[in-house]
């Protein structure tokens, strides 16, 4: 990745409000960059590292898109879009994730995500439709379906060679820890975050270009309704491709125009994310005013008496 110049422009703050007063005060970073991995504008520091969890499952997703999985197994933009989900859980939502499993003649015991409390069934795991098609991956290849989610077996190699190609760097270099789902996850800049959502939304590759359409085509799978990536895609009606990572990572490509932003949240706040998400597509332009009011009425008004406000801009470089 070309790295932008370092800045001293201050992070983002956000303030918990009750009543006015401020309660809680988190501190955010976020970098726009461009499809060549250039940081166009930025909030505290684009090297700023951190793991990029669930946000990476558009690129997870990639693996079974370039394997030929959907056309090997008749698999819909549907089942596309829960591959790279972080679901609820929903009967229709597991009932998707069924649906690549029983077109793959794979069982549901073949998933390896845990079973979530108060649940019975591995399906209605937030990661498992990553998992199905990494086992639709495995399937496909005759590679072992039992450790698939170890870090040296083939499909997270052929994973991990997708997202090295995407950052042009030696898949040795990427620094990865599991997930709580068991899969690899991986050590990156903002500013690498937010380049490959710039590439994913660019509209230069039909591999990424099709994980966009099914993602903002099938907006409920992705998350579900009342989720902040699910509304978001729904209301910009395919100009915002978004997916949400833990501990405080959101990442959104400007679809057609190869931009992207990243956010991490210090502390990790899910609440904060959403409301700096909403506060910079506004700022700049990537929503209207009037969805953004009306993410605004969902995710930072958060009751009678509290409400989230941001204070800080992006700098330009």
């Amino acid at each position: 990745m070309t790295r932008g110049k370092r800045t001293q422009a201050p992070e983002l703050e956000v303030h918990l409000l009750r009543e006015g007063i401020v309660e809680s005060t988190h501190r955010v970073t976020a970098a726009v960059c461009d499809e060549r991995g250039r940081v166009l504008s930025v909030a505290g520091n684009a090297a700023t590292a951190s793991f990029v969890r669930s946000a990476l499952k558009p690129f997870q997703a990639l693996a079974v898109v370039t394997s030929g999985i959907p056309e090997r197994y008749n698999l819909t933009d549907k089942d596309l879009a829960i591959i790279c989900s972080s679901h609820q859980g929903t009967v229709e939502q597991a009932r998707q994730v069924f649906n690549i499993l029983w077109r793959c003649d794979l069982d549901p015991s073949a998933l390896q995500c845990p079973i979530p409390a108060n649940a019975q069934s591995p399906l209605q795991h937030n990661c498992s439709g990553k998992h199905a098609g990494m086992l639709a991956v495995c399937k496909q290849r005759q590679w072992s379906l039992e450790d698939y989610l170890q870090r040296d077996r083939p499909v997270q190699k052929l994973i991990l060679s997708k997202i090295a190609e995407l950052l042009r760097m030696p898949g040795e270099e990427f620094i990865s820890a599991h997930d709580d789902c068991g899969a690899p996850t991986y050590f990156l800049e903002l500013g690498q975050m937010a380049g490959l959502y710039a590439q994913l939304a660019s509209g230069n590759s039909l591999d990424l270009e099709r994980i966009v359409r099914a993602m903002t085509y099938h907006p409920r799978m992705v998350a579900g309704d009342g989720a902040f990536d699910t509304e978001l895609m729904r209301l910009t009606e395919g100009e915002l491709v978004s997916k949400s990572g833990a501990e405080g990572i959101q990442c959104i490509g400007r679809v057609g125009e190869g931009m992207g932003l990243a956010i991490k949240v210090a502390d990790g706040a899910k609440r904060a994310k959403y409301a700096v998400a909403i506060h910079l597509l506004r700022q700049v332009g990537w929503i209207s005013p009037s969805v953004s009011e009306e993410l605004a009425e969902m995710f930072m008004n958060l009751g009678k008496y509290k409400r989230l406000e941001v204070m800080g801009e992006l700098s330009m470089l």
